[in-house]
């Protein structure tokens, strides 16, 4: 079977999906060990029969509703590609608006030691994209499963960066005694009822890492009331959050002392990032 027409049966085989053809090219340069540009420029070379054999397994998983970045292992975020897991979720282009708010927030300090803590860091990708644009800066993140702390450390060292570091915690619970000049989260905000629940990606993904109690905003609710005790002054505090919440967290945020308390949409224009700073005394 030649190149093209693996993309062609597989493209078939997707139909319905959501980029059915986007998720073809994908599986099947990652496993021949190729760009995508390679299936363009090389279209008529043959696939073995161990890759054919591989090819048509990941088409069968995607067909069941597999997200791609489970079947292959990995997904680009930010400049970073990064492992992935079904411990924890998935990086989405809608995170990198977060990473972009917090490094506009800091934009004048950028050349000083910032201290950075990414709360619930899953794969790490907020915490490396952070690190990785803040080579000056001490970043953290947290993780309550082992699993996540052990797979964010592995996607540390394969883009070599440095200036982080990655531990076990439950939110706070093992930060008794730390001060950072930003606090940011992704955290569960998916109200645990929502049909949201029941498709696409999400279907496979954790829910530990995907729902919260209190129509979603539980987890949000314990990071920013706790908050006030783990910036400095002037410290930042940013989350993603739900499409629908933005009001409630200005509003629990605002409530708290937090200033300067703004929401920003993610590039389908949806509210999606929330931040705000503590006072400066």
């Amino acid at each position: 079977m030649r190149i093209d027409e693996a993309l062609l049966w597989a493209t078939q085989q997707l139909e319905g999906g959501e980029s059915p053809s986007v998720d073809a090219k994908v599986l099947l340069a990652h496993i021949i060990n190729k760009s995508q540009t390679y299936l363009f420029t090389w279209p008529d070379k043959l696939l073995n029969s161990n890759e054919i054999n591989e090819f048509e397994l990941a088409v069968a998983r995607r067909k069941q509703g597999e997200p791609v970045a489970y079947i292959i292992g990995k997904r680009d975020f930010w400049t970073l590609t990064l492992f992935t897991s079904p411990h924890t979720l998935i990086p989405r282009p809608d995170t990198e608006v977060l990473v972009e708010q917090v490094l506009a927030c800091v934009s004048s300090e950028k050349d000083k030691p910032l201290t950075i803590c990414d709360l619930g860091t899953g794969t790490g990708a907020i915490a490396l994209a952070l690190a990785s644009e803040l080579p000056k800066s001490r970043v953290v993140g947290v993780d309550f499963l082992q699993e996540a702390v052990e797979l964010a450390e592995r996607n540390a060292a394969h883009n070599k960066i440095k200036n982080v570091q990655f531990f076990q915690s439950d939110w706070f619970a093992q930060l008794q005694g730390n001060v950072f000049d930003v606090l940011v989260s992704n955290p569960p905000y998916i109200d645990e009822a929502s049909p949201y629940l029941h498709q696409g990606d999400v279907r496979y993904e954790p829910k530990s890492a995907l729902t919260s109690a209190e129509s979603g905003l539980n987890d949000i609710c314990h990071i920013a009331t706790h908050a006030k005790n783990y910036l400095t002054p002037k410290g930042l505090l940013a989350f993603e959050h739900g499409f629908d919440q933005a009001k409630r967290v200005r509003e629990l945020m605002k409530a708290l002392g937090f200033e300067g308390v703004k929401t920003v949409q993610d590039y389908s224009g949806i509210d999606r990032v929330t931040l705000g700073f503590m006072p400066a005394c």
